[in-house]
């Protein structure tokens, strides 16, 4: 006998416990704000948080199933190979990374759509695992959540069913853009209603985690969308999926909006002390690579070593724009003095891969 289907809340919910909410609300306004701070106090967050943003697609690809490390897709981005050991993952992970980037961009010229969730899946399932599952388009039939090898009728979760789709779709989008009382609730609302709807047959996790930087920085909660909240998803993986369990069977909104305004809460300060290590890492080396370099390539060095904290020295030259001979001079001076370290040397046609260990123990 195949489980019930689920049918999705209609938005915006009635009778929430907001007063039981607001010992919570509270301090998940002030973390994000703090994290905010920190982020308005960089002169550009995008280049120092760079391997922060490729962690956090490490980590939302991991809860899915994939196995690549955060070192293996830095690895992979200084010399790329279809040999590389996970290279499948390591695909899902960039592709994850591309989406992201897509979806920022487009966010600058119009609003958190439904148009840009297809977009995002696309993009997202782009020649890796999942390609041929209506890629970029939403479910046409029914799908559902189980153990792999079962059928439905031991799903452990049914979607709503697909004509029903639309209308659940369409209501969620105009909920992007209510005037809900609290925003971080309202965000709580937008990721479980997503994952519940489960709109496409593969992908649905990781575009709804996606969901919550794009969604903080469309309202403004934050002027960066740099916010990561895999880590702690994953952390927490049973009481995550526990949570929208609880909605699904028990219509337990409440229970879920408590589970996540403490996600927020813990992986905003979690982001805002990673953040600030990271803010002092490039203070400091600011002023020891001058000294140690006296190039007038210092900043345009650092940059790039924040951005691609592994790297070829082809790849350095072209990241930072230096002069190859400059460039390979600041190397050198890097490298003896134990900046940068060799995560591989030179074999053959093979060219050494260089690593900035500091930044690597900060984002890990």
């Amino acid at each position: 006998m195949q489980p019930r289907t689920y049918n999705p809340s209609s938005l915006p919910l009635e009778a929430l416990d907001w007063a039981g909410f607001v010992p919570l609300i509270g301090p998940a306004n002030a973390a994000v704000a703090r994290f905010d701070g920190i982020l308005q106090g960089m002169v550009n967050p995008a280049i120092l948080l760079s391997p922060l943003a490729t962690q956090e697609a490490v980590l939302s690809s991991r809860i899915e199933g994939t196995q690549a490390t955060l070192q293996e897709v830095l690895e992979f981005d200084a010399s790329p190979s279809v040999d590389a050991e996970r290279y499948l993952d390591i695909q899902e992970i960039v592709n994850y990374r591309r989406a992201m980037q897509m979806a920022v961009e487009s966010l600058k010229t119009r609003p958190l759509c439904l148009n840009l969730l297809k977009e995002i899946h696309a993009c997202l399932l782009d020649s890796v695992r999942g390609q041929n599952k209506r890629r970029g388009e939403f479910r046409r039939e029914q799908n559902y959540v189980g153990r792999p090898g079962v059928g439905i009728e031991k799903a452990s979760f049914v979607p709503p069913a697909p004509e029903v789709l639309g209308q659940a779709l369409n209501g969620l989008e105009k909920y992007f853009h209510f005037d809900e009382k609290d925003r971080i609730v309202q965000l709580a609302v937008v990721h479980a209603q997503f994952e519940l709807i489960h709109p496409f047959l593969d992908g649905n996790g990781r575009v709804g985690r996606m969901l919550v930087p794009l969604f903080l920085f469309e309202r403004a909660l934050l002027s960066s969308p740099v916010f990561y909240i895999s880590s702690y998803l994953e952390a927490h993986r049973d009481e995550y999926y526990l949570g929208l369990r609880s909605i699904s069977a028990n219509g337990d909104w409440d229970g879920w909006i408590r589970f996540f305004l403490n996600a927020v809460t813990q992986q905003a300060l979690t982001n805002s002390d990673k953040a600030r290590n990271i803010l002092a890492l490039y203070t400091r080396l600011k002023e020891q690579v001058a000294r140690l370099t006296r190039s007038p390539h210092t900043i345009l060095a650092l940059d790039a070593l924040f951005t691609a904290p592994v790297l070829t020295p082809v790849e350095f030259c072209r990241v930072s724009g230096i002069p190859r001979r400059s460039a390979f001079r600041i190397l050198d001076l890097l490298t003896q003095e134990g900046i940068l370290v060799e995560m591989r040397t030179q074999q053959g046609r093979q060219p050494a891969v260089l690593g900035f260990r500091a930044l690597l123990d900060a984002v890990e």
